[in-house]
């Protein structure tokens, strides 16, 4: 297989007729080798717009949505990111190539080995793997310049919002398994934030999730 036409097809055909135009974003998917981060079984698939299963309920954000998740977030070099959801490092991969450091965390230990040896194998050296259950911070190494939550939350925990610096941001797929809205959270202010509905999509929601009626402010 031309991984390297089929890569551009999936740039040009796929990411780029759905608004996503920043070039910087257009040309860092261009040279992270999606390829190198799919099970061997679906290898064939790495640049189509299909949903990659991973195993234990985990799967692959199709290419598109991981363009406008970037194009969005806009990682810079001093960033310090933290990534809930591991899933196959691949997201990490595309961060790390732009920031300071990633930390990325997932409470499926299959998925924390799978991420830790793509992204071992790949020379990624700024990505840390971690065992755990983020979804409501990693308090170790707060506060982040940017958290990317990788599933459907149905609210942003109030916990997760507080390890974000002043002038950072984090971005979640926020409602139900039906439909989600893509939102960017800036930090504006000690305990001030902005949201921007960014787009509509529906994602797997994340493992351990706390529903609605388990907030407490």
């Amino acid at each position: 297989m031309n991984f390297e036409q089929a890569r551009y097809n999936m740039v040009e055909q796929q990411i780029r007729p759905w608004e996503v135009l920043d070039f910087g974003v257009l040309d860092l998917l261009m040279s992270i080798r999606r390829e190198e981060f799919v099970p061997e079984a679906y290898k064939s698939l790495a640049l189509s717009e299909a949903e990659i299963p991973l195993g234990h309920g985990g799967s692959m954000l199709v290419p598109v949505i991981e363009g406008k998740i970037l194009q969005a977030i806009q990682v810079k070099r001093s960033d310090k990111v933290l990534e809930v959801g591991a899933g196959s490092g691949y997201f990490a991969a595309l961060m790390a190539a732009k920031a300071d450091w990633v930390r990325t965390v997932d409470i499926e230990p299959a998925m924390v080995n799978m991420a830790h040896d793509n992204l071992k194998r790949y020379g990624v050296e700024n990505v840390i793997v971690e065992e755990g259950d983020a979804i409501c911070g990693w308090p170790s190494n707060a506060p982040y310049d940017l958290i990317v939550v990788s599933g459907g939350v149905s609210q942003i925990p109030e916990s997760l919002l507080q390890q974000v610096k002043v002038g950072g941001r984090l971005f979640a797929f926020v409602g139900d398994e039906r439909l989600m809205t893509a939102q960017l959270v800036t930090c504006v202010a000690e305990g001030q934030y902005r949201t921007e509905s960014i787009f509509e999509n529906a994602v797997p929601m994340m493992r351990n999730a706390p529903r609605k009626s388990e907030f407490k402010f």
